[in-house]
């Protein structure tokens, strides 16, 4: 994308969190763009003072068309000739302010967020359809899901974890999030592997410290790096395969799984271990993120630890700063059908399409079906609700099309419940499209509510339809033999 806004005569912002990550993508960038007459540039603490001033005035002038950079991009003093894109990597670590604040720059700027982790208010306002969505779900190539285990502080279990990855030659994180006990943990390890090279890394350390100190981790001179979150955002350590999380109860879910994804970046098998307090001791909200990192262990699991996120922290306000927090006025599903009906509306009056109706009652739908999805076909009772909920949500055949193949994909041959189930929601979209507000069945009739066929030909439509069917001054009506499913088709 970056590439492709520079061959447009545009520039091109990439926002980071941390310096130690614009380092890394600067490296990336230069190494990759190298054969192409693209200019990339980095603005950090790392550069001088001097250098970032001429940077900002070579911006400025449009002679750099890549620039990455922390939140310095966001400082008064640097601006743009004809910013085009900007990439804002490890959206999570930003906050609302942040990130409209730089959209500011330029009104008609394309932003493309990225993050293994939405936050809720961003996931939110990509399932309402205020903004596109893209998953990539596909791991690279030969890369394997990373062992996770969570479990209350062992010492002996901490002593294992680490010897057992350096004798197969690897490294390992240690994360301790609190600057000021920082050292005691560093005595434990040392104590419990007298052998292993132990480095500290934290954000209160001077930037040359810290450089130096990732700098010996990359180069493998240090065997165990015990550092805070600094770790978290999009480091790329291919020979560290074992984390260690210290008060794992402590972080956040999107946390939790940025931390995961610092190891197991080769071919080799990875390991994290998330330790906590007393099990009796967790806050629900803690007992939930736990079991979710522990539950969401496969690759390409972002996406559905975003969802779990999202319910357990809520959706924040859509216009508003928050990007958590629970809607208490409305139900969150009926709020979120409002939005997208809304967003919905709003696409259709830009390209000048026909605009869809406001989101007026349910449609009815009541057959004599048994509609479910059975324990034994997805026995995870937290996972079939949000299959539910998913599915609840479903409009267009296309989308019930899709959930089909789905099911079948993941979890078997559909059985007859949940065929039923698909059936229905056909029935419903179905019924949407033609403006029919009730599909029941009625003294062993099928009875279809059309409120609008008073102001149509009712007896041209009954020859149309045939003797099978009666048509009435606010439905239609089909017979229904229980015992074949020939009903079924008529009625589609």
């Amino acid at each position: 994308a970056a590439f492709k806004a520079v061959l447009d005569d545009k520039q091109v912002a990439i926002l980071v969190p941390t310096t130690i990550l614009a380092q890394q993508h600067y490296n990336t960038f230069k190494q990759r763009l190298q054969p192409f007459p693209v200019r990339v540039d980095m603005l950090s603490r790392f550069r001088t003072q001097s250098r970032q001033e001429q940077i900002i005035r070579d911006l400025r002038a449009g002679k750099v068309d890549i620039i990455i950079g922390t939140h310095r991009l966001l400082s008064d003093d640097v601006s743009f000739k004809d910013l085009g894109l900007l990439i804002i990597d490890e959206e999570q670590r930003f906050g609302v302010r942040h990130k409209e604040l730089l959209k500011q720059l330029r009104k008609e700027v394309d932003v493309l967020t990225m993050t293994a982790t939405p936050i809720p208010r961003t996931l939110h306002m990509s399932l309402a359809g205020a903004r596109d969505v893209s998953v990539i779900a596909t791991a690279p190539a030969e890369r394997l899901p990373v062992q996770t285990y969570v479990g209350e502080a062992d010492e002996t279990l901490l002593r294992r974890a680490i010897l057992r990855e350096l004798d197969r030659g690897g490294q390992i994180f240690v994360v301790h999030n609190r600057v000021q006990t920082i050292n005691i943990v560093h005595d434990q390890i040392q104590r419990l592997v007298p052998d292993a090279r132990i480095a500290i890394g934290h954000g209160q350390m001077s930037e040359r410290e810290l450089e130096d100190v990732m700098q010996r981790f990359a180069d493998g001179e240090v065997d165990v790096l015990l550092s805070t979150t600094i770790i978290e955002s999009g480091l790329d350590f291919p020979n560290a395969n074992t984390l260690i999380v210290d008060r794992a109860e402590q972080f956040g879910l999107s946390q939790l799984h940025q931390l995961r994804g610092r190891v197991g970046r080769g071919m080799n098998r990875a390991y994290a271990y998330f330790f906590h307090a007393p099990w009796r001791t967790l806050t629900t909200d803690a007992q939930a993120r736990l079991e979710t990192i522990a539950e969401e262990s496969h690759l390409g699991a972002g996406y559905e630890i975003a969802m779990r996120d999202l319910e357990i922290r809520g959706a924040g306000d859509l216009l508003g700063a928050r990007q958590s927090g629970h809607i208490a006025a409305i139900g969150f599903d009926l709020y979120t059908r409002l939005l997208a009906n809304a967003v919905k509306r709003k696409k259709a009056e830009r390209r000048g399409e026909t605009v869809p109706p406001e989101l007026g009652e349910s449609i009815l739908i009541d057959l004599p079906l048994a509609t479910y999805v059975p324990p034994d076909y997805v026995p995870d009772a937290a996972l079939r609700l949000r299959l539910y909920r998913r599915m609840a949500g479903l409009e267009r055949m296309t989308e019930i099309d899709e959930m089909a193949a789905e099911l079948a994909d993941r979890f078997g041959p559909i059985p007859d419940p949940v065929d039923n189930l698909l059936y229905q929601l056909r029935i419903k979209a179905l019924a949407a499209q033609a403006g029919a507000v009730g599909v029941t069945v009625e003294n062993e009739q099928i009875r279809l509510r059309w409120p609008q066929l008073e102001q149509i030909d009712r007896f041209r439509l009954q020859r149309f339809l045939g003797a099978e069917v009666r048509v009435s001054r606010s439905a239609i009506w089909m017979s229904w033999k229980g015992g074949t499913k020939d009903w079924q088709v008529r009625l589609v």
